[in-house]
């Protein structure tokens, strides 16, 4: 059970994001930035609260989150240390891509099958909503923010390691080990910095759009310079999070991240 040096993993993230800055801005902006400016300007509006009715843009939807997935394993790619190409780590990433999402399936779906049938019993009456239900709930979001922390290294084994599905869970459970607490501060904080940054610019970019480019109604410049905008910070905040998940596998698997760090071969 290695012991987690979260400072550690935070000063190796920023020696690699510098130097590898190039490469992880192509990956960022070719896997995150511009699939979700598309997803956000295709997304029809929506009453606050609600999700527009089916059609084409949740096919889009889902092909983002597919792309910005494997974008994610491409970014822990580099980050271990492997020298591939953008290329190469994003072929990688395409490959290891399904195991991963696998992986996540099995240990989030009961969550949310579940979850989705607590709130369906509160949405139907929230006035007289049983006490015991929303303790449920409750109790349900807690054991899912547990199982979310042991399995953070899911992506970072998926992207290093050749195992399925299963294994990834268990290898990511073992790697967690001993260092719960750690995690959860980290991740923690993570979410704060990343709320607040996001309604700081949120809101600037929105003032921006209504003051000096006509509004943000769908299909004008103002919408595409706010999805633009938040698409960034979005992209930016994933490679730093991606980097560090990354810099703290290496810290937990110790000689198991070696496998990932073996110079590969190619244009």
């Amino acid at each position: 059970m290695a012991k987690l040096s979260i400072s550690r993993a935070w000063d190796e993230a920023r020696a690699t994001l510098a130097a590898n800055a190039s490469l992880l801005s192509t990956i960022g902006l070719a896997m995150f930035v511009l699939p979700g400016v598309v997803g956000e300007l295709i997304t029809p509006a929506a009453p606050e609260g609600q999700l527009p009715p089916l059609g084409a843009w949740t096919v889009v939807a889902v092909i983002v989150v597919l792309i910005a997935l494997v974008g994610q394993l491409a970014v822990i790619r580099l980050a271990i240390g492997s020298r591939s190409t953008v290329g190469e780590a994003i072929g990688h990433a395409a490959r290891r891509a399904p195991v991963y999402f696998a992986a996540t399936l099995i240990w989030i779906l009961p969550f949310l099958l579940l979850g989705a049938v607590l709130i369906g019993m509160i949405a139907r009456n929230p006035a007289t909503a049983s006490p015991g239900v929303i303790l449920a709930l409750f109790l349900l979001a807690c054991v899912m923010l547990f199982f979310a922390i042991r399995m953070l290294m899911t992506s970072a084994v998926a992207s290093a390691e050749s195992h399925g599905p299963g294994r990834i869970i268990r290898r990511s459970w073992q790697l967690t080990a001993g260092n719960f607490w750690r995690l959860l501060v980290f991740f923690l904080l993570f979410i704060i910095t990343l709320v607040v940054a996001a309604i700081a610019i949120g809101s600037i970019a929105g003032v921006i759009a209504e003051l000096l480019l006509g509004g943000n109604e769908p299909m004008t410049v103002g919408a595409l310079f706010i999805a633009l905008v938040t698409q960034l910070v979005s992209a930016a905040v994933s490679v730093v999070l991606m980097v560090m998940l990354a810099r703290i596998y290496v810290q937990l698997a110790g000689d198991g991240a070696v496998e990932a760090s073996v110079p590969t071969t190619g244009s």
